[in-house]
Order: C-alpha cells, then structure tokens, then sequence
C-alpha cells in the first residue's frame, strides 16, 4: 500500500511516539516574526537554555512594521521596541534575519518561498496560523503558538497529533476572471470553516496541476480558514523550476539529487486517503464573503443569504450575527455594496503576480473618489521587481497608495485601520469582527482583481464586467 505526502513526510520526520498518542517530530525548518518571538526567547533567557539549531531558523519583520514609513525610529514607539527587540535576539543566538534594510524583509509567508528557503519534503513551523502557505511546495507547514516556539528554539522539535488527510480535487477548467483565490473561498463555502478539523488537505487536480507556485500559495494559505492544520500540493516540475537558483535552494552539483529526493515524497498514486472530494472548475465564479468569517461566502451574482435560509439553529443564529455586523439585509444582492477602502496586499494575494495581474486591467483606470485604495507588496523582492517593471506607477497614476512590504491592513498590527464601520474590499485572507483594526469594521475578501473592480467603481462589482473579460468564443 502507497503512502500519502503527509504520511511520508510525517514518518521521515518522527523523533519517536509518545505515550500520550503524540509524536515528537523534527521541526526542519522554523519561521520567525517579530510578535510570537519576544516571550519565546525571554523564555528560553530564563532557563539559560541555548537555541538547539540556529541555522534552521529564519526571521523577518512583518506584521507591526510600518508600511507608510521608511526611516527609524518609527513613529509607533511598540513597533520600534518589537523589532530591535527581534534584532538583539537573532544575533544573540546567531539567527538569520531579513532586516528591513536588506533588501528581502517582508511578510514571512512571502520570504521563506522566495529565498527558497521552503523546499519539498520538508516540516515547517512559524508562529503564524497562516504558515500552511509553505505546504504549496509539498511541505508540511502549520501554524504554531509561543511556546511552541520555545519548544522548537530549544529542541527543534515539538508534539503534535498526527493529522487524517482529504484530498481536493479540482478538475476542468477556470473560467476568464475566476482565480486563485476563488478556488480557496468556493472550497472553504463548500466544506465549512470547522470542515477541516483533525485534516491536512492535499489539493490536486487538472487546475492545480497547472497552477503556478504563487497560485498554490494562495490556496494553501487559506487552508487553515478551513479548519485544516495543514494543506499541500505534491511538488512536480513547476515547484522545481521555482525554486531552481533561488538563495537558499540547493546549488547546482547538489540540485539534481534534491530534485530526485524531492519527488520521492510525491503521494503514490495506490495510497489512501481518509476523504476525498470532488470539485468541477467550471462551478466556480469570482467568490466574495458577505459575512463575518471566510465560510460565508457567494458568488458574486448571488445575494446575501436570509435568516431562514440556515440550516440549522446555529447556522442562522450565524446569519443574524454576520449580517448585523455587516449591516446588510438577508436576499439583497452583494454586488453594489458601496466599498470605502480597497486593500491589495498580504501574504495570501501580495505576491509579484498578483500585483502584475492587476496592473494589467488598472492601467488607464482611475480609483473611485469615495475610496481609500492602497497597495502593499508583500516583500521587499517583489516590491523592487514590480517597481522595475513600472507597477508602482500604474498603481499610483492610478489613485492607489503605493506601499512598504508588510502585513499592513489585513490585521492591522500597524497603522494601517479601518476607521469606525469602514467596508473594505481586501484580498486578505480573515473578515472576522476587528480584524482589520476597528472593531465595527466591516471587511468582504475577494481576488486581487476583485478588489481593483471595487476600487474603481466604489463598490463591490463583478470584475469580468468591469475589465471586460470575456469567455472564450465558443464556450
């Protein structure tokens, strides 16, 4: 009998069973930020204990970083304290850092891929729910909490319960205007914000089969707005051609024994899964949320569901919360709500194609008035290639604010705020109540491009209308 990645990758990495049913499990290569750091090494400081590995830690800064500011000490007296905080600890305990004066800070999600530090085969930890991103690359990432971070500073190891594992597939093709982060939202609809609870998702299918590396990142980091710990997709040719000549990726005599290594972790074709689900592409339309979670969601030609239209008791107890908060009425359309921010960036959709994708439609486009438009790179890499190749430009001819790298507003750790009942149209990845820094703060997720339709039209709109993408002739 074949074995999944999960299994493989899980066995490879096992230290030894535990008798409370846990694993103990090696940890190869751990992400840290500037917020779940600070008590984890005080902690370690505490009990004069060292970091075990320090090459296999990684650091940046990224959610309190200003994006509006360049220049230090910032004007946020926390934010300033938090990072030189970050700074004295890695180099205390010789930890890499991507300071933001080397040209490759940025959000952590962003970073680890880029400098190719996140490979196949492998189990990553970082201090950061979002951190299942990494499993795009056939990884085992997730998200873990500050002493864990201790625990993995201290052993490079942790327990953990072993996860079942469902297999998405997503076959047939995406229609013109339908992306990414479509796909993740109509899946996270689908199964439910707890339906992914005891599971690691593997994605697989036609449309991930031909999904570019950032296109799997998105989808992978929304794996956890499913209730999954985990969410991957088996590496193949494109995940290597990603990865070939980045920094930290294996040079060339070493390169084609990784790549063999790498594909040996692939799922065999005879293994099992626990769950498997099927989804038509074609199903699939641009997607936005209408309430107070990612699960509550439609497409953008649907209205927002009526009180009745729960299933259950605690379902439309849900509904009545969502649309309170949201101010909606139950069975109006959600296109037309008028928008008053539109927020491009995070490491969910802050990547270089993102960015590109959007230019493309931008350009000769002009922000509405009635909106705050503001565009965050989600590293200082992408920032310096998009400025490159003009982006920045179009985005600001176009009325949008062009930004530093960071989280900026999709948790707002930051300046970056909503302001009293604000609507937000954000490719984000979380609309929950205060996310995005004010706690009557409304936010509706959507695709980058979704987001730019928003911005021009100042409220929620269809982007095939708005960009006139059109299906293919025939189809």
């Amino acid at each position: 009998m074949g074995k999944s990645l999960f299994e493989k990758v899980w066995d490879a990495h096992a230290v030894r069973d535990l008798p409370n049913g846990q694993t103990q499990l090696l940890i190869g290569t751990h992400l840290i930020h500037e917020v779940t750091s600070p008590q984890a090494f005080g902690m370690l400081r505490e009990k004069g204990v060292p970091v075990k590995y320090p090459e296999r830690t990684f650091a940046t800064v990224d959610h309190i970083v200003p994006t509006n500011e360049t220049n230090e000490p910032y004007s946020d007296p926390l934010a300033q304290a938090m990072i030189e905080e970050l700074r004295k600890n890695c180099a205390d305990n010789d930890v890499t850092f991507f300071d933001t004066t080397t040209g490759m800070q940025g959000i952590v999600h962003i970073v680890g891929p880029e400098q190719g530090i996140t490979q196949p085969g492998t189990t990553i930890a970082c201090g950061d729910s979002h951190t299942s991103t990494h499993g795009a690359f056939g990884a085992i990432a997730f998200g873990i909490g500050t002493s864990q971070v201790r625990d993995v500073l201290a052993t490079q190891t942790m327990a953990l319960n072993k996860l079942k594992v469902r297999r998405i597939n997503v076959d047939g093709q995406l229609s013109p205007g339908v992306y990414a982060k479509d796909v993740i939202l109509h899946i996270i609809r689908t199964l439910g914000v707890n339906g992914g609870t005891g599971y690691a998702y593997e994605y697989a299918g036609e449309v991930f089969d031909n999904f570019t590396m950032e296109e799997r990142m998105t989808v992978c980091n929304m794996s956890i707005e499913g209730g999954a710990r985990v969410g991957y997709v088996n590496p193949d040719e494109t995940t290597f051609e990603y990865l070939k000549g980045r920094p930290y990726a294996p040079k060339a005599g070493d390169w084609d024994a990784a790549v063999e290594r790498w594909k040996s972790f692939a799922s065999d074709a005879d293994c099992e899964y626990d769950d498997v689900v099927n989804i038509r592409a074609e199903e699939i339309a641009p997607t936005v949320t209408w309430g107070i979670n990612p699960g509550q969601a439609v497409f953008i030609d649907q209205s927002v569901p009526r009180i009745e239209e729960g299933n259950t008791a605690s379902e439309r107890a849900g509904i009545e919360e969502a649309l309170e908060h949201m101010k909606f009425e139950g069975g109006t359309p959600i296109k037309g709500v008028k928008v008053n921010v539109a927020f491009l960036g995070s490491c969910t959709n802050g990547r270089l194609s993102d960015l590109k994708e959007v230019a493309k439609y931008l350009e000769g486009r002009t922000v509405h008035p009635d909106v705050q438009a503001i565009c965050v790179p989600g590293s200082q890499a992408v920032a310096k290639i998009a400025m490159e190749l003009g982006l920045d430009k179009i985005f600001k001819e176009a009325g949008f604010e062009w930004r530093g790298a960071g989280c900026s507003m999709c948790l707002a750790m930051n300046p970056d705020k909503l302001v009293g009942d604000q609507l937000c149209a954000s490719s984000s990845n979380r609309n929950f109540k205060g996310r995005q820094g004010s706690v009557t703060g409304r936010t509706i997720l959507m695709s980058p491009l979704m987001v730019a339709a928003a911005a021009v039209t100042g409220e929620v709109s269809d982007a095939r209308e708005v960009f006139g993408i059109l299906e293919p002739a025939g189809v």
